[in-house]
Parts: C-alpha cells; structure tokens; sequence
C-alpha cells in the first residue's frame, strides 16, 4: 500500500540509499519462492529500517516476525560489533533460507533464529533490548508490547510495522476484522502509554516510531 503518489513515492526511493547486492538477492529469491513475498520490508523501508539502527547503534535487537530475513539485516547493520539480534518466527520452513543469508551477511554469528510462537518466546528472553522491530500477526501487537515494556530500558525504540494497514485504520471496520481492531486498539495504546513517546510515520504500510521514556 502506496499512501503517496507513485511519482512522488517512486522520486523518494530514487534519492535514497541503494539497496546492498546481498539484500537485493534475497528479494529475488523471496518473490521467486516464498508466498506473499509482498510482506518483506523491502528496499525503500529496508533503509529507512538501517538508518534508524544506525543511529541508535543497539547492543541489543528484538525482531519479532523474520519471514525471510531482509529487515533482519537491515536492522543488525547498525549493530554494535559485540551486539546480538534475536529474531523470532513461526514458520519453521523459512529456517533454512534465513540462516542461508544471515550467515553470507557476515552477521550470522550475531543473530539467533527463534522458531515458535512469540507469545511464549519472548518471555523466556532473559534480556533488555535498545530496539526492538514489531512485524508479526497484527492481532497480537497489543499483547506484544505488554509483554516487551520491562524488557526495554530508558532510550529504547519500538519500531511496529503494518500500523495503517492498507488505510483500513480510517475507514468502517468489519465486526470480523480482527487485524484492524487489534491495530486501532494498539495505536491508541502506543499514543496514550505514559512510558512511551510515539510518532507515526506514512512510510509504506505505515510504520510507528516509539521511544521509552
């Protein structure tokens, strides 16, 4: 979902950072391969993804949905040279095609495949994290976030995907969307949660921005 004219949308991704030979690979081989490719970052996203981590230089990465892994790498560039990037993800049959790419990214060693429901993993991560990327099923979002606020110190990021999800977040929701609701209860959330700033940014599928206070 494009929320800017495509020439406009099209000029913004001509003037930013050329996508890695690595990553544009990864692409190929997920829209050749995998079903719904559409749900990787992406070039665009992917460095806006890079940029934030780049400046906030994490020790510590949550990603929580890896599909096949592009805003995994994107995310573990701004990584501290001793940093770790736990990722997590349900389908276990991406495991392979992952690991095939984390490890060709020279970060292979830094990032650990967690294979499961993020439900159950995320409280077993004896950790704090400085950024944390929230791409997974819509209707657990709010669930997330309860579970990663005493995970994340003072200064950290949340970075949550999806949050205008194809502009149904302003129009009639359907009784059985599920998805939307959960997304319109979480941005509510984000915005009024007394430990978080937030902005929201039409990037793509929209992508909101929060920092613990």
């Amino acid at each position: 979902m494009h929320f800017l004219p495509e020439n406009i949308d099209q000029y913004a991704i001509d003037h930013t950072q050329d996508e890695p030979e690595l990553l544009q690979q990864l692409t190929r081989e997920t829209w050749q391969k995998v079903l719904a490719p559409r749900m990787s970052s992406g070039h665009y996203q992917g460095r806006v993804l890079s940029m934030i981590s780049k400046l906030i230089q994490p020790k510590s990465i949550l990603e929580i949905g890896t599909f096949t892994g592009y805003a995994t790498l994107c995310l573990a560039e701004g990584m501290q040279a001793n940093a770790t990037l736990d990722t997590i993800d349900v389908n276990e049959e991406l495991y392979d095609m992952q690991r095939s790419y984390f490890d060709a990214s020279g970060y292979g060693t830094q990032i650990k495949q967690h294979t499961g429901n993020a439900l159950d993993i995320i409280p077993k991560l004896s950790k704090t994290f400085d950024l944390v990327f929230i791409d997974a099923d819509k209707a657990n979002y709010p669930t997330y976030l309860e579970l990663l606020i005493p995970k994340l110190k003072s200064g950290a990021v949340i970075l949550s995907d999806n949050v205008l999800w194809s502009g149904k977040v302003v129009e009639k929701v359907n009784t059985k969307d599920t998805d939307t609701k959960a997304l319109l209860h979480y941005n509510k959330i984000l915005k009024q949660h007394p430990k978080l700033e937030t902005v929201l940014l039409p990037i793509r599928d929209g992508l909101t921005i929060s920092r613990v206070k």
